[in-house]
Formats: structure tokens, C-alpha cells, sequence
């Protein structure tokens, strides 16, 4: 039987958007190593309950590293230590009994907070709205996988469309940049067909829509990319640098 652990959480609490936040320490007793992290903060939160407390409140929906819901900052790394891993893939022995953990909310000026660790990211809704989409007919699933497509360029915009959009790369960059996210947006669709059709608008919407919302700039740091579940490769930055560039001398 595996032996249980205690753990001590200092955990960002704030009541509101515009209250003043602080660090609250609790310890968690009787953690399994095979727990996972969310379902350590389920123990924490029904202790708090029991005694009367606020839980903590946090974002989660599939946990199963789909939906990019659970984003928070582990001692000073989005999604917590481990490489290619949403918090709710984490589990608990990838910490050591009597650990001291941290728990934050992404910090962006585009990513508001709403309380303790959830955060507001539909600037990512509007920057999808404005331009990560394609709005041609392609028929059915059998007329799409009718249409050739080479296979670099398949594989390519198979990647770049595993982004799951959790912010993890906006929280990693210095700068608060969005660019590794706009980048997948808009390089998984310049690669296919079905995204010819908008390919000039959609990058000068997307990248006009990211600095509205105040994301910062990519100085070429690369802590997105190491910080992306998803393994997004720099290689989506690249891409949009050249997407816009094309859009804006040949408006196509």
C-alpha cells in the first residue's frame, strides 16, 4: 500500500476581480502519491467545507488533459513540473512528503481574475472569433478526406491543432504574449485547403484582435513552447510572422 503523504498548499485566494489578493496556507494530510493534484485540492476543499471555510475556487471540466480548463501556476510553472502535462494529468508522487507547494492563477493583464485561481481567458473566445475559423462549405467527413493533402502538411496542421488554449504559454512569457497560441490558430489552418479561402483576413484579424485584448509581444524567450502540454512547437511563431507578412503585402 502506498504511504500517504502531507503536503502544505500556499494557495493564491481573492474574493473578486478588483479585491486584494493574498497567500493562504493550509496542509493536507493523507495525500496518496496516486492522487491526482485536482483531486488533492477536492480533500482540501472538503475540509474547508467541514469547517466552515470558503473552498478555493478553480477551473476543471474533462480531466483528462482535453479542455485546458485546469490552469494554474505550480510552484512558479504552469500546469506544475512535469514536461507536456495539464494540472489534471499531474499526479501527487511527483511531490515529496512534507512538500511546500504554491498554487497561482495565470498572471496577465489579459487574463483577469475572477477569484482565487480561476481566471477570465475569453480574450482567447474573441481572438477565435475574429479570424480561427473557416467558413467555406466543405461538405461531409467524406468529401473532406476526399481532398489531397501532402502528408508534411498534414502532420504539420495535426500538431499546430492540438493546442487545447489553455493560456499556459501567455503565463510562461515574460511578456504575457499570445503568439505560440495565435500561432497554432493560424498555421494548423494555412496548412489545409479548407483555410485558403480566408487565409490574408484571418491572420491580420486574429494578430489585430490579440494586441486589442493586451497581450504582450514574443521576444523569443521559448518559455511558451516549454511550457505548452501540447509540445507546440516555436516553429507556430515562425509561421504566423510569415502569415502576417504575406497578408500584409499581398492581402491574401
Amino acid at each position: 500500500m502506498a504511504k500517504s503523504m502531507k503536503i502544505t498548499v500556499r494557495v493564491w485566494r481573492q474574493t473578486g476581480p478588483d479585491a486584494p489578493g493574498h497567500l493562504e496556507e493550509h496542509l493536507v494530510p493523507n495525500v496518496g502519491p496516486d492522487m491526482s493534484f485536482l483531486e488533492m485540492l477536492d480533500v482540501l476543499n472538503e475540509h474547508l467545507i467541514e469547517t466552515g471555510k470558503t473552498p478555493i475556487a478553480f477551473d476543471h471540466d474533462c480531466r483528462e488533459g482535453i479542455c485546458g480548463a485546469c490552469s494554474m501556476v505550480i510552484n512558479g510553472s504552469p500546469h506544475g513540473p512535469r514536461k507536456a502535462t495539464t494540472t489534471c494529468q499531474l499526479h501527487m508522487r511527483s511531490f515529496d512528503d512534507g512538500d511546500v507547494i504554491t498554487i497561482e492563477p495565470w498572471r496577465a493583464k489579459a487574463f483577469p481574475i475572477v477569484k482565487d485561481l480561476v481566471v477570465d481567458r475569453s480574450s482567447f473566445d474573441r481572438i477565435i472569433s475574429s479570424g480561427g475559423y473557416v467558413s467555406v462549405n466543405t461538405g461531409g467527413a467524406p468529401d473532406a478526406n476526399a481532398i489531397p493533402i501532402g502528408k508534411a502538411d498534414a502532420d504539420e496542421a495535426f500538431d499546430y491543432a492540438a493546442c487545447i488554449g489553455c493560456g499556459a504559454c501567455v503565463a510562461a512569457c515574460p511578456n504575457a504574449s499570445a503568439m505560440l497560441f495565435v500561432g497554432a490558430k493560424v498555421a494548423h489552418l494555412a496548412k489545409m485547403p479548407q483555410g485558403q479561402v480566408e487565409r490574408g483576413k484571418r491572420v491580420l484579424n486574429m494578430i489585430q484582435t490579440m494586441d486589442n485584448e493586451g497581450f504582450g509581444s514574443c521576444t523569443n524567450h521559448g518559455e511558451c513552447s516549454a511550457s505548452c502540454p501540447k509540445e507546440i512547437n516555436l516553429d507556430a511563431i515562425a509561421t504566423l510572422n510569415r502569415e502576417f507578412m504575406r497578408a500584409s503585402l499581398f492581402g491574401k
